[in-house]
Order: structure tokens, then C-alpha cells, then sequence
């Protein structure tokens, strides 16, 4: 299938790694320039290698306004921007009791605020040439809000409410805003907590995974972590289909168990 994607701009942020390295890889595939940020120049680099012959990376720390305009400005250099999406975010399991002020402001910052500072920027332009499409990684854990997962959960739960009200802003126009909600994903971050947890018990990882499947998600229908490559491939179809504009596509293997929402 043509997603007519061929030197279409595409921003990635936090694309370096993880979920967003798998998107920004989908895209590649598919044509696209791919854009991608991050703090490390050497991490960034093997990245952009990893991704191909389109990808191109920036050192843009989106946790300050100044790196937001550093990508908006660097992907302007190869045209227009097409798609955004926004990725980047910090995940942790804690005790709601001693989670500080400061690490709360850490969270708000990390997955609410970078995606904020940079959509500001390139939303403007897209609207401004009636064209282009955004979308946010949000999480499961937005709707089946996690207990040992407080600040994630409620972060996440935020980003639903912004992303339906940014598009809110596209009535009428052919730009659409739309988020994204992976459940468990065999990244690397996770792989090594997986990991960690199974030491712990004294355990195999991949008996480690049964019992979080059995005891923490029974809901979940796969009953295993999901492929990165499989997001990045929903992503894709989400941000193409003109239809899709102020939903929330779920591919969390079905452990919410509503068919609503």
C-alpha cells in the first residue's frame, strides 16, 4: 500500500530509541525525510544511521523552548513539515507516598511539556498551509491508569485531553490531530525491567512475563509484549487516513476491556 509518503517531512521527536525509533523507521520505509532529535550527538548519530539514507538527526533538548525552535527550525530546512509526532516521555514504577513535587514537574515536563513547546511551532505552519497531520504517544495507561505508575498515568491521561483539544483548533481544515495508545512494548526500557523484575524473583524473564500476563494484565488478549515494528506500521496508517481527526487509536492487545474510548 502507497501511503504517499515519498519526501514527505516527518519529525519524530525522541525517535532515537524505542517506539519512536520504530516509527521513525516506518516512515524511512515509506519515503519519507525522517527528522529526529535528541541530547547525545553520538547516541543520535547511530540512530540515523540505523534508520537510513533519509534520516537526518539534531542535538534538541526539548525540555526548553530554545531546543523546540532549534528542530522546528533544522526540519524546516528540508521543507514543509507533514507530520509530527510526538514521542518523547519518562516511565517509572514508584510509591505515589514518595514520589517528590520535583519528580512530578519532571513528568509534566517530559511528556506533556516537549510535546507542547514543539507542536506550538509546527501545528502554527500547518494550519497556516491547511495541510498536515499530528499525532501523540500516549499509553494505556491513560485509561487503565496503573497504581505503582501514578505520575505516568495521570501524564498520559493528560495528553488524551491535549491532543482532542489541539484538534478542536483543525475544524474545518485539512489538518488533524489524533494520539496514539500502545500497551506494553518490547523496547529496550522495558526488556530491562522485564529483566530486572525476573532477577528479583529469581526467576526466567520469560516466565517473569507469564506471571505479570497472568497477574497484572489478565485482561490482555495477545498476552505479550508487542513489536515496536507494529506500531510503527500503525502510526503510519493512523497519520495517512484522512478520516482519523480527534480519536484515539488503542493497540494495547487489547487489555482494556471498553469498547468505548
Amino acid at each position: 500500500m502507497d501511503f504517499g509518503l515519498k519526501d514527505k517531512i516527518v519529525i519524530v521527536t525522541g525517535g532515537a530509541t524505542g517506539i519512536g525509533h520504530a516509527i521513525a523507521r516506518t516512515f524511512h520505509e515509506e519515503g519519507a525525510i525522517v527528522i529526529i532529535n535528541g541530547r547525545d550527538q553520538a547516541k543520535l548519530s547511530k540512530a540515523v544511521a540505523a534508520i537510513g539514507t533519509r534520516a537526518h538527526g539534531v542535538v534538541a533538548d526539548l525540555l526548553t523552548q530554545e531546543g523546540a525552535l532549534a528542530l522546528a527550525d533544522f526540519a524546516a530546512g528540508f521543507g514543509p513539515v507533514s507530520f509530527l509526532v510526538n514521542n518523547i516521555g519518562v516511565f517509572d514504577v514508584n510509591d505515589f507516598f514518595e514520589v517528590s513535587d520535583e519528580r512530578w514537574m519532571e513528568y509534566f515536563q517530559h511528556n506533556l511539556m516537549t510535546s507542547i513547546r514543539i507542536s506550538r511551532l509546527v501545528m502554527k505552519d500547518m494550519l497556516a498551509r491547511n495541510d498536515g497531520s499530528i499525532v501523540f504517544i500516549s499509553s494505556e495507561a491513560a485509561i487503565r491508569s496503573i497504581g505503582n505508575m501514578t505520575p505516568y498515568s495521570v501524564t498520559k491521561t493528560a495528553m488524551l485531553g491535549l491532543s482532542r483539544s489541539l484538534a478542536e483548533l483543525t475544524r474545518g481544515t485539512n489538518v488533524r490531530v489524533n494520539s496514539y495508545m500502545p500497551g506494553s512494548t518490547a523496547t529496550e526500557s522495558v526488556e530491562t525491567y522485564f529483566a530486572d523484575l525476573a532477577k528479583q524473583q529469581g526467576k526466567t524473564v520469560e516466565q517473569a512475563l507469564v506471571d505479570f500476563y497472568r497477574d497484572v494484565q489478565p485482561s490482555n488478549l495477545t498476552q505479550k509484549l508487542i513489536d515496536p515494528a507494529l506500531h510503527g506500521r500503525g502510526v503510519v496508517q493512523l497519520m495517512t487516513n484522512a478520516a482519523m481527526n480527534g480519536v484515539c487509536h488503542r493497540a494495547d492487545g487489547g487489555t482494556i476491556r471498553s469498547i468505548f474510548g
